[in-house]
Formats: structure tokens, sequence, C-alpha cells
């Protein structure tokens, strides 16, 4: 069934939209991922434009995370002080991603910066992460202990307003979490990704918080920074389209769900090398589109 995007100004299958928004979820509730890196990509592939895909993606993170947020609510996997914390930066964070976005979009390069971001975040957090997890199989060192390690190490002690989170069992500068969320903030306002690649790994190694606490924590946080994104988007760049939105929100509330229950089948070793392998092969792909040279150099587009 084939369904008009009014914003976009094209059709595209109802179905391949819901199947996406269902994969997208399921990621979303595995891995505390927002999934945007996989939607804003695929989306462009369809045809939709980049802002359009951008703008939409951040609305529709919002129900694929609120449904992954119950799922480990009721699991205790939550640590809301945490999120807030977090929170209070990605609000910061997105509002200068918004603002850039309109920038870009004014001087015609957004459909540009888009993809080029893209290649380089996915590319380098996959082979980074791919790296580490090969090397995982060599030097066995529990995760939660490096990255304990790692703040005690660095020059992080140091930093001032310092917090205990009880829900986590660590006591650190509250400068680190909010510095987090800002980058998640600007990440979900200019790429229409939650920030979940960035943060899942930033909290594990960085705070070093209980694994099976992050899933949850990222999903909270990237929930709530989506609201405040989404309305900034429909109200400053007019780049929200709401029928588009409802058809990736549907499969994502289902495939959230599917995620959560499966996530404790599934081992972090496993985990890390699916992550590191999607997002290398997304870069690659988008590479290739964005450097390649096309069939037709130029083309002309009239609206009225």
């Amino acid at each position: 069934m084939e369904v008009y995007l009014p914003l976009a100004e094209m059709t595209v299958p109802a179905e391949a939209v819901i199947a996406l928004g269902t994969g997208v979820g399921f990621l979303s509730g595995m891995f505390g991922v927002g999934g945007g890196f996989l939607t804003t990509p695929l989306l462009i592939f369809m045809g939709v434009p980049s802002a359009i895909a951008v703008g939409t993606q951040a609305n529709q993170l919002v129900a694929s995370s609120l449904s992954g947020v119950l799922g480990h609510w009721r699991r205790g996997n939550v640590d809301v002080k945490m999120a807030l914390i977090m929170l209070s930066g990605s609000v910061l964070g997105s509002l200068i991603g918004v603002l850039v976005f309109k920038l870009m979009q004014h001087i015609g390069q957004i459909d540009f910066l888009i993809p080029f971001l893209y290649v380089l975040i996915l590319g380098g957090m996959g082979s980074t992460m791919l790296f580490d997890t090969i090397k995982g199989l060599f030097v066995k060192t529990p995760v939660k202990k490096r990255g304990s390690q790692f703040y005690k190490k660095g020059i992080w002690r140091r930093l001032p307003y310092r917090m205990r989170f009880p829900r986590s069992r660590i006591y650190i500068s509250a400068l680190l979490p909010a510095g987090i969320g800002f980058i998640g903030g600007f990440l979900v306002s200019v790429l229409g990704i939650g920030g979940g690649f960035l943060m899942v790994p930033a909290m594990i190694y960085l705070l070093g918080m209980p694994i099976l606490l992050v899933a949850g924590t990222s999903l909270l946080q990237i929930m709530m920074s989506s609201i405040v994104t989404t309305i900034m988007h429909a109200v400053a760049n007019q780049t929200v389209d709401l029928v588009l939105a409802s058809f990736l929100i549907i499969g994502g509330v289902i495939g959230a769900q599917i995620g959560v229950r499966v996530a404790k089948y599934v081992s972090s070793f496993y985990s890390r090398l699916i992550l590191s392998v999607i997002f290398f092969l997304i870069a690659v792909r988008l590479g290739v589109e964005l450097f390649i040279e096309p069939a037709d150099l130029y083309s002309v587009e009239v609206r009225e």
C-alpha cells in the first residue's frame, strides 16, 4: 500500500516503513540505542529528503524509546537520577543543534552535511567497537572494571560538582553525565539519532555504570531529549512529517518490546559485535552514495 507524505511530497510503501520502524524498535529495546543511526540513512535511501528524515526520526524516537523504557522499568533497570542529569545537558545540546541545522538548511548544505557526519561518526564508532570486541577475545577484562579504572585514572576525578548515584553505585562529577547528554541532544537534533551508540559506550567505559542499567537509563534520556528536539524542529524548521512518523511509530513500539525480551538472551560480546558490524556497513553504504560519482551529475527540481 502506497501512502503520500505531505511534507516530503512523495509516496512510499507503508509496509516498508512499518518494517523499518519494527527493526529500529527491536535494536532500541535490545541494545539501548535510539535506532536513528539506522532509520535516517534508510529513509534517505528510500528517497526521503534528509531534512524530513531527521526531523521525523526525532519524533519516532519518542515512541520507540518510551516502549523500551517501560520494558526496562518493569525490570528495575533504570537510573532516573542519572537520566535527569544527562537531560540537563541534552536540552542545551538540542537547542544548539537545531540552530546549526537551520543554518545549514539555509545555505543549502544540509543534504551533504547529514550523510557526511554519518560516515565519520558511524565509521569511527564501528571500527573502534569492532577492534575492542575482537581484542576482548584475547584480553579478558570485565567491562565494568575497565570503565571504573578509566574514570579513576583520568582527569575526571578533579572535576567539581560530584554526586552520588545510589542506583548505579557510583560517585562522580555531574558534569560528566551532563556532557554526555549534551552530545546526545546535539546528535538527535542534527542527525535525527538518539546518540545511544555514543552514550552507551560512554556510560560503560567513562562513568563505570553497571551494564544492566545502561540500556534503560540511556533510553529514558533519549526519550526526554527527543521530545524537546521534536518540538524545536516542528516549530523552527517545519520538518516533522506526521504521516511518516505514524507508520514508523507503529513498527517501533512493537519492535522495542520484542527487543527488550530478547536482550537477556544475548551476551555483551555478541551485542557489541552486532552493533559494530551494523555501524560499519551503514557508514560504507553512505560513503559510496556520498563520494562515488552519480549517473546524473545535475538535476532540476521545480516546485510550486
